[in-house]
């Protein structure tokens, strides 16, 4: 008799068995974690443009997508705190000398460089 072959098999599919189941041998792709600019940028597409997200989703590339936003951001973020530090004259000698001022001041590039990262990259 010949053995009838599911469209799954005929696909290259295989099965293994558990607990007298057949299962078939499926994975999920690997993917990249999504950090918190990543989410954030998920939560806005949801909200403000479903027809991107669908397609990002659809398309299986979503993932990946935000996870290369959070990336950017970050590196978004390092950059705009370490040039604005600059231009405002935070330094080494600051945080030697005024431990105080330099924390107030770096708080406050800190904030600037997210508020822009938000603007220019999660909520576009």
């Amino acid at each position: 008799m010949k053995e009838v072959k599911t469209i799954y098999e005929q696909l290259g599919g295989t099965y293994r068995e558990e607990n007298g189941n057949l299962v078939p041998d499926v994975e999920l792709p690997k993917q990249k974690p999504i950090g918190k600019y990543g989410r954030m940028h998920l939560d806005y597409l949801k909200q403000h443009h479903r027809g991107r997200y669908s397609t990002l989703l659809g398309e299986g590339r979503l993932n990946a997508y935000l996870s290369e936003v959070d990336e950017q951001a970050h590196e978004m973020l390092s950059s705009l705190t370490v040039e604005l530090a600059k231009t405002q004259g935070i330094d080494e000698h600051l945080k030697a000398t005024d431990q105080m001022r330099w924390v107030q001041m770096m708080n406050n590039v800190r904030s600037s460089a997210k508020e822009t990262v938000m603007r220019e990259l999660i909520l576009a």
